[in-house]
C-alpha cells in the first residue's frame, strides 16, 4: 500500500525560549482519512514516531505537530467552542461543568481557551485514562 502526498516541515518558536516546536503539514488528498484515523489516532502516533526519531538522530527533544488537510485546526476550532460552551453553562448555572474523554493535548487547548476569561477558571483532575477538565466559576 501507498500513499500519495507532500509533507512540508517548518520550525517554530515557542513560548518557552530553549523549546523549538516541529510544524509537519501533510497534504494527502484522498487519503487523508486513513493517515488521520478514527479521533486523530494515527495521526497522533504518526506525530509521535517523529518526535521519538528526531530524539534518536539528534539527543534533543521536539515538540512535533503534525496536520494532515487542516485537521487540527478544524479540532482546535472544536475545541475551543467547546471551552466556550463549558464556560457559558457554568457562568449560566454557576455548576462546576465536567469535560471527559480528552487527551492532554486538548486539554491543554481548552485551558489556553479561557485562560483570558476572568470569570471563570479550568482545572484537570484525576490520573491517567481517568483524567478530566474542570470549567467553574472563580
Amino acid at each position: 500500500m501507498s500513499v500519495q502526498g507532500s509533507v512540508e516541515t517548518t520550525s517554530l518558536p515557542s513560548e518557552n525560549e530553549d523549546d523549538q516546536i516541529i510544524s509537519i503539514a501533510i497534504d494527502a488528498k484522498d487519503e487523508a482519512g486513513l493517515l488521520i484515523g478514527a479521533h486523530g489516532a494515527t495521526l497522533s502516533a504518526l506525530q509521535s514516531f517523529v518526535a521519538i526519531a528526531l530524539k534518536q538522530q539528534t539527543g534533543s527533544w521536539y515538540r512535533v505537530v503534525a496536520d494532515i488537510g487542516d485537521w487540527r485546526e478544524k479540532q482546535e476550532e472544536y475545541l475551543r467552542g467547546l471551552a466556550t460552551q463549558a464556560a457559558e453553562r457554568a457562568k449560566a448555572t454557576g455548576e462546576a461543568q465536567h469535560l471527559y474523554n480528552l487527551t492532554s493535548s486538548q486539554r491543554r487547548v481548552i485551558h489556553t481557551a479561557l485562560s483570558e476569561d476572568g470569570s471563570v477558571e479550568t482545572e484537570s483532575q484525576g490520573e491517567g485514562e481517568s483524567r478530566y477538565l474542570i470549567v467553574r466559576m472563580k
